[in-house]
């Protein structure tokens, strides 16, 4: 009995790190690398209304919020999305409360606590974090306007009760926000740096964090 179990569990292995690493073949997609400049706080000087230059920030700083290495971990729904199309998440998967994956297929089933490299798949590396998790349902930002975005990240409510210097901190020195930047091979990164995000995020809470309509 202790055989035939360890068997099924081998084989249920293989079988999703095989679905993960044929997908992108599947798909015929390939993802590639580089993320582009972001601007800086001090490109934004020389609006001169602090209000309509923190909408700016706060637009410029969405470039980052937006890309598909965020949004596909702050789906519409507690299934997360992968690739730069934000296709959905094969195998499926289901975050439930946990924000870990459902019991028998968390998230660590396929994710390390680091990228790990596949061999012979256009889908070059499986992503992987210490921290690996979907975000709270309340920060569900698929679909959302970049102004809605911005609300959401402000609201204490669904924010998980950070405040404005909490956000700061939260961009500028989270591990898995920077792991954006450093996605593994065959994925894009943000644009910018992790440094430069939180800058902007900073420059726009000091300019009174308001929101794009």
């Amino acid at each position: 009995m202790a055989k035939r179990t360890l068997a099924l569990t081998l084989g249920i292995a293989l079988a999703v790190a095989g679905l993960v690493a044929a997908f992108e073949p599947i798909r015929g997609h390939a993802e590639t690398s580089g993320g582009g400049a972001l601007k800086g706080a001090a490109d934004f000087a020389s609006i001169a209304d602090a209000k309509a230059r923190s909408k700016a920030i706060f637009a410029e700083a969405s470039r980052v919020l937006t890309h598909p290495r965020c949004i596909n971990c702050h789906p519409a729904t507690r299934s997360p999305t992968q690739g730069e199309d934000m296709h959905p998440h094969v195998p499926l998967m289901i975050a439930a409360d946990s924000s870990m994956g459902p019991a028998g297929l968390a998230c660590s089933t396929c994710h390390g606590a680091e990228n790990r490299a596949i061999v012979g798949s256009r889908l070059k590396s499986i992503p992987g974090n210490a921290h690996w998790q979907l975000a709270p349902e309340s920060m569900a930002w698929q679909g959302l306007s970049v102004g809605e975005i911005c609300q959401q990240v402000k609201d204490t409510e669904r924010n998980g009760n950070r405040s404005h210097a909490d956000l700061i901190k939260h961009m500028g020195e989270d591990h898995l926000v920077g792991w954006a930047w450093h996605p593994g091979e065959g994925r894009s990164a943000p644009p910018g740096s992790q440094a430069e995000f939180a800058a902007l995020i900073a420059a726009w809470v000091e300019t009174g964090a308001e929101c794009p309509d």
